[in-house]
């Protein structure tokens, strides 16, 4: 069948079907995950890759809370062009103010609301009573709808919420305007039939529940995230709230990827569809965990590692004998290649932008450059590139690429006499500075180095080491997590020298944290 055909074809089969809008807050509740604070470069890079994945729906940030997410949402809602740019506010008007005036130059544009309507969040976090909440309602929708025709409204907490309290809170909405109700199971509390009916319930009380469309927005408490956001379709729902790797708050949110696919594979019991161009999962995930410095996890459904990986030899036979005996989506539907071994020291630039490329990145000329020089580099001390290789090297450089301090050298002594030395070259705004220190160890002692140049109070929560490769010349991708005052900051560096590995995720690390610091705290309520 041709390419034309199948389209027609799939069509055709749409046509039957409920088109379910998947609505992306990475760069809001996604960001919100203690460590994944983005910069205002790197949330253009992600929104700019959910435009063209096809995702309908940006929740771009908060923008009361910051000036720099006022800034990210006014950017982006400048530069984009088909998609629907979101902003999220508070009850309080000055919260929507805030948000409509960031949204002023969206092509497309939505004001999300809320306000909290369990009885646990009204008497203890609100201090309101069930009649100030939906007086609030009604004021917050009304306001929002000076600035845009489509506003969404939620009811945080409300998978915990009175049911009469919360149709009345609905229905208000409604009246008031609001084209989008979401009912969030803000805790990861519900159960898949639990949300299912609760959805039902509302839509069959709420007389003007036609006039909506209804969301879900699960997060992950309890693992629960993603079946609960499509057992709530089956009650009604058409939009679900996900973010790219499940990235979010606590537990994490329902992963886009795994809702996407779930609906695209298993279109036999779950009749619905959506516009994202699949293919495109795993640049975005790639992209997500680069800017964010939250690695994903080997066994992650979709866009793990491992997620389309045989080793039982049992497994193995089936594959070679019919794919579909062990694999239930094609790898390629969801953008991933086999592993090749194409590039090496001879390789040139126009072929390595031709292989980032197939791999899902597209760089700047300066990006590029420096990624090069890193591969070329790579290529001279490792036998064999793998595409693994290529995708640490580049996902550290989109991580740390816009940094303000780099690692320039790093000489370590150790062994069993102790105490270990380390003498750190780093580049501070273009000014090297060099100093050494020991410590109970190579890595300690190169952090306490690091410590001297750029000096702070933040305790390291987190180090960690994965190898990208198999052999004994495998790149070493390390992570590292600081908290300073409340502040947590996340970096990652990659290297076939585990040490500046080290060394480069403890100073992107400093970095974020550095920009975390500038960073206003959110306006009080």
């Amino acid at each position: 069948m041709t390419d034309a055909a199948n389209a027609t074809a799939a069509n055709a089969a749409d046509a039957n079907r409920d088109r379910v809008i998947i609505f992306d807050t990475t760069l809001r509740d996604g960001e919100q995950s203690p460590g994944a604070s983005m910069t205002l470069e790197e949330k253009i890079q992600v929104a700019e890759v959910l435009d063209q994945m096809g995702v309908d729906v940006i929740e771009a940030g908060f923008p009361i809370a910051s000036p720099g997410d006022f800034e990210a949402v006014n950017e982006i809602a400048r530069r984009m062009k088909r998609v629907t740019v979101c902003g999220l506010s508070r009850a309080a008007f000055k919260d929507i103010d805030r948000a409509g005036e960031a949204l002023a130059p969206a092509h497309s544009k939505r004001i999300h609301t809320f306000i909290s309507t369990s009885p646990l969040h009204m008497k203890y976090k609100l201090q309101m009573e069930p009649e100030a909440v939906c007086e609030a309602v009604l004021a917050s929708v009304a306001r929002a709808r000076q600035y845009t025709d489509d506003v969404e409204w939620s009811a945080e907490d409300g998978t915990r919420t009175d049911h009469d309290f919360l149709c009345r809170c609905v229905e208000a909405a409604i009246r008031a305007g609001a084209t989008t109700i979401n009912i969030p199971d803000t805790v990861g509390y519900t159960v898949p039939e639990e949300y299912a009916a609760l959805f039902r319930m509302v839509r069959e009380r709420v007389p003007n529940s036609d006039k909506a469309i209804f969301s879900a927005h699960c997060h992950n408490d309890l693992g629960m995230a993603v079946a609960n956001s499509l057992a709530a379709l089956s009650g009604g729902a058409r939009q679900i709230e996900c973010t790219i790797n499940g990235l979010g708050e606590r537990a994490g949110n329902a992963a886009l990827e795994e809702v996407v696919m779930a609906i695209r594979t298993r279109a036999d019991r779950l009749p619905y569809y959506t516009g994202i161009r699949t293919p495109m999962l795993m640049q975005a995930s790639r992209l997500v965990s680069a800017v964010s410095s939250f690695p994903v996890q080997y066994n992650k459904a979709i866009v793990g590692k491992n997620a389309f990986a045989h080793e039982s030899g049992i497994h193995q036979d089936g594959m070679l004998k019919n794919a579909e005996t062990y694999e239930i989506m094609r790898p390629e539907d969801v953008g991933v290649r086999a592993t090749s071994l194409v590039m090496g020291k001879h390789s040139g630039r126009h072929a390595f932008r031709d292989k980032l490329r197939a791999l899902g990145f597209e760089l700047g000329d300066n990006a590029l450059n420096e990624a090069f020089r890193r591969f070329k580099d790579l290529a001279d001390r490792k036998k064999l590139v793998y595409d693994e290789d290529l995708e640490a090297l580049v996902e550290d450089e989109i991580a740390n690429g816009g940094d303000t301090a780099h690692v320039i050298a790093l000489t370590v002594i150790a062994g069993t006499g102790g105490p270990q030395k380390a003498i750190i070259t780093i580049a501070i705004d273009g000014q090297h500075i060099t100093r050494e220190a020991t410590g109970s160890g190579p890595v300690d002692a190169i952090f306490n180095a690091i410590r001297s140049i750029m000096p702070h109070e933040a305790t390291l929560q987190l180090y960690q080491v994965n190898a990208v490769t198999e052999g004994t010349d495998a790149q070493a991708e390390v992570s590292v997590r600081l908290e300073e005052g409340g502040k947590i900051a996340t970096g990652r560096g990659a290297d076939v020298d585990t040490m500046v590995a080290s060394a480069r995720a403890y100073v992107s690390a400093l970095n974020r944290l550095a920009v975390r610091r500038q960073k206003s705290a959110p306006a009080a309520a």
